[in-house]
């Protein structure tokens, strides 16, 4: 046997546990639990955490000012130093769009040692905690509340016995690009941090959508966050670890009534969202760096170059290999398409798709090396002091 015949058979065991072994990662019906409606709805304090985002508060801002919740609830938007009249566009929306009362407020720069948005949501946080919410929700201003979300929100939170709820937003899928890599990406977190696992008392994996988060307060406090994981750039999972170290219980899944409005309509916009956290992820780390582009290329790209070199070649092991591990990458992609209702012709070009997040991994490393590090609006973050990482 070849060297690609062996490698490929590697990537169809790999698969073959992919499918079996990895929480059912693949499947999407992780929705909100089954709920029953309180008796008495406690109150909420909503926080939204916003920098330069006038473009897209018009579309998400009024779903969150017009919620129907039958207990006590109220917004506040916090202008991290916004350029181009996000606060005041957000105070006339509210004026026009009159619902859950709103508050604008800024915190200032943040210091040297916290991200830009986790200070925001500190200072929303603050704000918020002197009316005493049982809850707070934690949602980013590009996403897009439906009418009864944040009753559902807190109806799963009650009912389950959860500190934290988040959801997936449903991301925007609009132009070719975006078909191409949205879906994808969404797939490649569930694989990472299979959303049945995240649910489960005692497990290890946590993670959560730093979109739409539902937070117990006195959870947060026993936690310590925002404050614990105030340098954190992958911030969603970073909470979520330092709610379920503390004994929380936690629950992450798919959106029905929550969706992103921001665009990413050029592959540039994707890739540059990508490559500001991606060597984040790996903790900065060129070990890790390199396990997970061979670990791409194994589990990605040798299925279809050893069914095609095979074909080619007369090589039919590396055929019967590849071919397999290949239908079977599609065949747990699918889903996913569905979800996005997208077509499921584009289950085969994964591995395409692989290989640019694949790029896009190396491109972060690259950036971090040369001082652009997590660079996002304007600010770029370096590599965490160890103590917080």
């Amino acid at each position: 046997m070849t060297a690609l015949t062996w490698t490929a058979a590697g990537s169809l065991a790999v698969w073959l546990w992919l499918l079996l072994g990895q929480g059912f990662f693949w499947r999407t019906d992780v929705r909100l639990p089954p709920c029953r409606e309180p008796d008495d709805w406690p109150s909420v304090c909503v926080v939204v955490p916003a920098r330069d985002e006038a473009a897209v508060l018009p579309l998400s801002l009024p779903s969150l000012l017009s919620q129907d919740y039958p207990g006590r609830a109220e917004v506040f938007l916090v202008d991290d130093g916004s350029t181009d009249g996000t606060g005041e566009l957000a105070r006339d929306l509210a004026r026009r769009h009159p619902g859950l009362p709103l508050t604008v407020s800024s915190p200032g720069e943040p210091p040297a040692d916290w991200t830009g948005k986790l200070w925001a949501v500190r200072h929303g946080m603050g704000l918020a905690r002197a009316r005493g919410p049982e809850f707070l929700l934690l949602t980013d201003a590009d996403i897009a509340h439906g009418p009864g979300s944040l009753r559902g929100l807190v109806a799963a939170a009650r009912t389950g016995g959860y500190d934290l709820v988040s959801q997936m937003a449903r991301l925007r899928v609009a132009s070719p690009w975006e078909r191409l890599v949205v879906p994808a990406f969404v797939y490649f977190f569930a694989q990472l941090y299979p959303f049945r696992r995240v649910g489960v008392r005692g497990s290890r994996t946590a993670a959560a959508a730093g979109g739409c988060v539902l937070l117990r307060a006195d959870a947060a406090e026993r936690a310590g966050v925002p404050d614990a994981v105030r340098q954190a750039v992958i911030d969603d999972v970073a909470l979520a670890r330092a709610v379920k170290g503390s004994g929380g219980h936690i629950w992450l899944g798919l959106a029905e009534q929550v969706d992103s409005v921001r665009p990413y309509p050029r592959l540039r916009d994707l890739w540059r969202m990508v490559a500001r956290s991606a060597y984040a992820q790996l903790r900065h780390s060129p070990l890790l760096l390199a396990g997970t582009v061979a670990g791409l290329a194994v589990v990605y790209l040798v299925p279809p170059s050893a069914f095609v070199a095979g074909l080619a070649a007369g090589g039919t092991a590396a055929a019967a290999c590849g071919g397999p591990a290949w239908l079977l990458m599609a065949a747990t992609y699918v889903p996913m398409l569905r979800y996005y209702r997208q077509p499921l012709w584009l289950a085969p070009l994964l591995p395409l798709t692989a290989a640019l997040y694949l790029l896009m991994t190396v491109d972060s490393a690259v950036r971090h090396y040369r001082g652009r590090g997590a660079a996002w609006k304007g600010r770029t973050y370096a590599r965490p002091a160890p103590e917080q990482r």
